[in-house]
């Protein structure tokens, strides 16, 4: 893929980021049971032997196939306070590390291709359920997904899309590691019907395919947390804005989210 087709083809991208998470997910299965004991990085956050194998997969497979696009990572690129690009890519390799490390299956491999400020297309794998979600201008899942899934069964991919949200309340989605004293404030003052729980950026991607109505994260969170499950939750129609209603944008300072609230369709405040 030439540098001219990183923004103009997001279906395309999304495909291809789609077949790098999943090589990318193959590796982190690969190490999982050998029980390598996570390491503590500066921030005081955990990284596991899992983590840095998935992400020399995606930095491998994006400089060959989108040579001279900028990559932030997790775990190579944190160094970086900014990135000066209309267009690049931030990458998880793993998001969901503790849910990973006490044995949970809800842990992803995120990549997202950002173009002035908005994901634009996004791949999203949860390789130890073989659940993938891509989107582009429009969003798909693909059920027992695994490292040899695309492009031999894109005629298996699911197209998904955000819900109207009830009248009788939203059904709101939220971390099962990090529900903070804010977030729960939140809740408690917006008409929340249900609440269930789950790891990494599958609650976007919960919301995108109709099974939720608002994900609120009244708490820190890093840029390549989100902008996957961002963009396919775009793509399926929802969106995610901060707590005035306006949309977030990325390539911010540190690569630091604020407060925001992901949406699906017609959700308001």
């Amino acid at each position: 893929m030439s540098k001219r087709d990183f923004t103009g083809e997001a279906d395309t991208t999304a495909t291809l980021f789609g077949r790098i998470v999943l090589r990318a997910g193959a590796a982190i299965m690969k190490v999982r049971d050998a029980r390598h004991r996570p390491h503590t990085k500066s921030d005081g956050s955990p990284v596991t032997a899992a983590d840095l194998a998935a992400d020399e997969v995606i930095r491998d497979d994006l400089a060959r196939e989108m040579p001279g696009l900028a990559v932030i990572t997790e775990e190579t690129c944190t160094a970086a306070s900014s990135v000066d690009a209309d267009c690049f890519a931030l990458v998880d390799p793993l998001d969901g590390t503790r849910e990973f490390i006490n044995g949970s299956d809800e842990f992803t491999v995120n990549i997202a291709l950002i173009a002035h400020g908005s994901p634009v297309a996004g791949a999203v794998y949860a390789p130890a359920l073989h659940r993938l979600y891509i989107g582009g201008t429009t969003a798909h899942r693909l059920d027992n997904a695994d490292d040899d899934a695309l492009p031999a069964r894109l005629d298996k991919l699911r197209p998904i899309r955000a819900r109207e949200a009830p009248a009788e309340g939203w059904h709101a989605v939220v971390s099962r590691s990090h529900l903070d004293p804010d977030t729960k404030r939140w809740i408690e003052t917006h008409r929340i019907a249900e609440l269930c729980y789950a790891g990494s950026s599958l609650k976007f991607c919960t919301i995108a395919e109709g099974a939720a109505d608002v994900y609120p994260r009244l708490g820190p969170t890093m840029e390549w947390d989100t902008a996957a499950g961002h963009a396919v939750l775009l793509a399926a129609g929802g969106r995610v804005t901060d707590l005035d209603g306006k949309p977030m944008r990325y390539g911010k300072p540190q690569f630091r989210n604020g407060n925001f609230v992901a949406w699906g369709a017609a959700t308001s405040t």
